[in-house]
């Protein structure tokens, strides 16, 4: 199992790609957070609102999920972050096996 990580910039934006991830069979649950981010773009500090998303999903949709995200996401260049979970719960797993395809 891994967990993806992006933001967007409204929630809508979130809810649509999570709505079309689980659609899809991509991934067993997606979780949505506002957050507050800060970060530099061209040489100024910049403080926002944004949406995190955390999608569960299994090591084979991996690319399949970066694909679809970098080919609907508003922004230009999101960032999207892969990590490794080492250990989950035996009745998640075989629930996430019978959800993801």
């Amino acid at each position: 199992m891994v967990f993806i990580y992006t933001t967007c910039r409204e929630e809508s934006d979130a809810r649509t790609l999570a709505g079309k991830i689980i659609g899809g069979k991509l991934a067993s649950c997606v979780n949505i957070w506002r957050i507050g981010s800060i970060y530099k773009w061209e040489n100024e500090l910049k403080e926002e609102r944004e949406v995190a998303i955390l999608i569960k999903t299994l090591e084979a949709k991996v690319q399949a999920i970066e694909d679809f995200i970098l080919q609907n996401h508003a922004y230009t260049t999101p960032f999207v972050g892969v990590v490794d979970v080492r250990r989950i719960n035996r009745g998640y797993k075989e629930w996430m096996s019978e959800v993801v395809h």
